[in-house]
């Protein structure tokens, strides 16, 4: 449960979020960031570049102002060859959960002006 609401639409989040999250990524990685279904949520797609060549996709929920909730919901395997798929997976999600961790503390002014 949301103990705080954003004071920022969620068009403006999204937008902030397409805009920050790259500076976070790996130089050739791709992201796509939506509205989430859930209140004060969002989805985050990332292409990790490289050998591993896998899709990420993560749900973003604001706890508060400042602290987000971060959940693996899917990993794919974009090529259909890469065999270390299982092996790579449980290692990239904790590195991209930890840089989404660090583009909602970049956004933390925006998603707490006003309050």
């Amino acid at each position: 449960m949301i103990e705080e609401q954003l004071l920022i639409s969620k068009q403006e989040l999204v937008q902030a979020w397409r805009q920050e999250l790259p500076n976070f990524l790996n130089e050739g990685d791709s992201s796509e960031v939506e509205a989430g279904t859930e209140e004060q949520s969002l989805r985050i797609r990332i292409q990790v570049a490289g050998r591993e060549n896998i899709a990420l996709e993560f749900l973003c929920t604001y706890k508060d102002q400042r602290e987000v909730h971060v959940e693996l919901v899917q990993a794919e395997n974009i090529d259909r060859t890469a065999d270390a798929r299982e092996e790579a997976v449980p290692e990239l999600q904790e590195e991209y959960v930890r840089r989404i961790h660090e583009c909602a503390q970049s956004l933390k002014e925006l998603t707490k002006a006003g309050g």
